[in-house]
């Protein structure tokens, strides 16, 4: 039903379209993912200026058509993060960010706690408070899929409720396997397990640092969870040095 929408959004993507407007792939508080178009955005004089561009924090006005696309008709900036900008570190590591949770998210079911683990990431990466590493990708990555609700269990065996020797890894049990329970599991060495169990547990803004291996490791098991329960496949992270 055509009407009036207006609410904050976070913009995960911005695509030309036409000869001057932009299609907005957007990420809400109260009506998880949006799609949008602002017409003339693109032109010089255009009256939503930079404030539809990639990360942008907005306060939007959008027109509810019949259609998929909602039309942006007014837009005020909450938070434009110019720090992001600062280094192509830092926006590729935004951009992987606003990507995994397009794709974790698609539907417009309200997820609050994603949005705001979102500004938060975007928000540290922008001050430097986190640096654009893979231990921070994969810490913001294994909070998401905590808040999509398929977090790996990492406190015991996922297939027999051991808590020793855990020493694999199974997305198909969900999570962590002892020794005996490992046959179809990738082996997971202590390390890689010490760093998912404090990248859960531990805020975001927190510094952890894991070896490549162990970073490896980590983001497999992530992956691989992923796929098999949200039929998702993330984008891979860049290669620790």
């Amino acid at each position: 039903m055509a009407g009036s929408l207006k609410t904050e959004a976070l913009v995960l993507r911005s695509i030309r379209y036409g000869e001057a407007d932009r299609i907005l792939h957007l990420y809400t508080p109260a009506h998880g993912r949006v799609g949008a178009i602002a017409k003339g955005a693109r032109r010089s004089k255009s009256r939503f200026g930079a404030r539809l561009e990639p990360f942008m924090q907005v306060n939007l006005v959008l027109h509810q058509g019949r259609g998929d696309l909602h039309t942006v008709t007014g837009a005020d900036t909450v938070a434009a993060r110019p720090g992001l900008r600062d280094s192509a570190e830092s926006l590729d590591a935004a951009a992987r960010a606003c990507d995994a949770v397009s794709r974790l998210f698609e539907t417009d079911d309200p997820h609050p706690e994603v949005y705001a683990l979102l500004a938060n990431e975007l928000t540290l990466l922008a001050t430097g408070a986190a640096a654009a590493s893979p231990e921070n990708a994969l810490a913001f990555r294994l909070k998401l899929l905590l808040a999509a609700g398929i977090v790996p269990q990492l406190g015991s065996c996922a297939n027999c409720g051991e808590r020793e020797h855990l020493n694999g890894f199974s997305a198909a049990a969900g999570g962590v396997v002892c020794s005996s329970c490992e046959s179809a599991a990738f082996p997971l060495e202590e390390e890689a397990y010490q760093f998912l169990v404090a990248a859960i547990g531990q805020p975001l803004a927190t510094t952890l640092h894991a070896s490549p291996r162990a970073l490896q490791l980590a983001e497999r098991a992530i992956r691989e969870t992923a796929e098999h329960h949200a039929q998702v496949r993330l984008r891979p992270l860049p290669r620790a040095a």
